[in-house]
């Protein structure tokens, strides 16, 4: 197995199921599979954060705010794994309550990782909203 079939199995599995939770209002799971090294950061759709403190306030909000997700789908539409870097890119779509008012919406997604320690670590995320 090369490292971009096992990085693509982590996506698909590990990362698919930790968006999944925090789509269904559990952060750890993403929480978990974030970097603990600087630098970290999120230019996201609602808020944009930096650091530790940060990325932790801002998966907690989310999960507070999300439930009931009844489809998340990520369509990958670009990857690479270079050494110890990766990134993916593409299309998020999601049906979720969000504050408890139903939502389906679709954001571009792009993230980069590092590999620490022999596991992959997110270290950044943007995502932004497609325009419908």
């Amino acid at each position: 197995m090369t490292d971009g079939d096992d990085f693509l199995r982590w996506v698909r599995n590990d990362l698919y199921e930790a968006e999944l939770a925090l789509h269904n209002g559990d952060a750890g799971p993403r929480r978990a599979l974030w970097s603990r090294n600087e630098p970290v950061s999120v230019l996201g759709a609602w808020r944009n954060v930096q650091g530790q403190q940060g990325i932790t306030e801002l998966f907690t909000a989310l999960a507070a705010s999300f439930s009931d997700c009844t489809s998340y789908a990520f369509e990958l539409t670009s990857y690479d794994v270079v050494g110890d870097m990766a990134y993916t890119a593409g299309f998020e779509h999601t049906s979720i309550s969000v504050d408890g008012e139903p939502r389906t919406y679709t954001l571009r997604a792009t993230q980069v990782y590092r590999r620490e320690e022999g596991e992959w670590r997110v270290s950044h995320r943007h995502g932004d909203t497609v325009a419908e």
